[in-house]
């Protein structure tokens, strides 16, 4: 029964919620920014409990029966996980962590299975899932194990804000410019890429102090750091 399936976590404020092993004030910063848990499972009654437990930890809880009902809802960029049932009908956990990963959905997953299958949950964190849970599902493990997703999620959308923000900066260089970053990131003299690129030495000085400008670095260290970032291999 769900009353097996799920130790519920007793009621609180949000303002006393500790829960054994968590510091009260992480869960209370996740509270802090718009996030959302994404459930699929196709025992209603179980997607009730669950998403009662969750609310009751001040979550913004959406939940699905299906997988294209899942699929055909059009998310927002909120932080977000997924708590997904790993024996639904039509395709199960791993087709879905397939299928988002093959459409680059980097949503952290969580798997709730009703038996503890230990090659199934290799597999499942192999491929990216943030964690395998078993039910019956602890409520207090449940609602760390949401947090560190959520977490997880907004570090995520950090980084990869940050990287849209130095992709923005890269396509404000010259072309002289890009080939010039990609000499210093290579640890090359002033000099020596003057002679590469057949210019003089001031006009390679110059260049790279408007890359650094540019590029919102004071050194090198930060300069190879953002090329490693965007992916951009030193010239040979």
């Amino acid at each position: 029964c769900i009353r097996d399936s799920l130790r519920l976590v007793p009621l609180v404020s949000a303002e006393r919620i500790f829960i054994s092993g968590v510091n009260s004030a992480t869960i209370v910063g996740a509270m802090t920014e718009k996030s959302v848990v994404y459930l699929l499972d196709d025992e209603p009654s179980m997607l009730q409990a669950l998403s009662r437990l969750l609310r009751m930890h001040d979550f913004t809880v959406r939940a699905f029966e299906s997988v294209a009902e899942f699929f055909e809802f059009e998310r927002d960029g909120a932080p977000a996980c997924l708590v997904l049932d790993m024996a639904m009908p039509d395709l199960d956990g791993l087709e879905v962590q397939q299928r988002l990963a093959e459409t680059h959905d980097t949503i952290p997953i969580l798997f709730l299975t009703g038996r503890g299958d230990i090659p199934i949950s290799v597999r499942a964190m192999k491929a990216g899932a943030e964690d395998f849970l078993t039910k019956p599902v602890d409520g207090e493990e449940l609602v760390r194990a949401v947090n560190s997703a959520l977490e997880s999620a907004r570090a995520k959308r950090a980084a990869e804000e940050e990287v849209a923000e130095l992709r923005k900066r890269l396509d404000q260089l010259t072309p002289r410019q890009r080939e010039v970053f990609e000499y210093v990131i290579a640890g090359k003299m002033n000099k020596n890429i003057a002679a590469e690129l057949g210019t003089g030495e001031q006009n390679v000085k110059i260049h790279r102090r408007r890359v650094m400008r540019k590029m919102g670095v004071k050194s090198l260290a930060e300069l190879v750091r953002s090329a490693e970032r965007l992916g951009i291999e030193p010239a040979a």
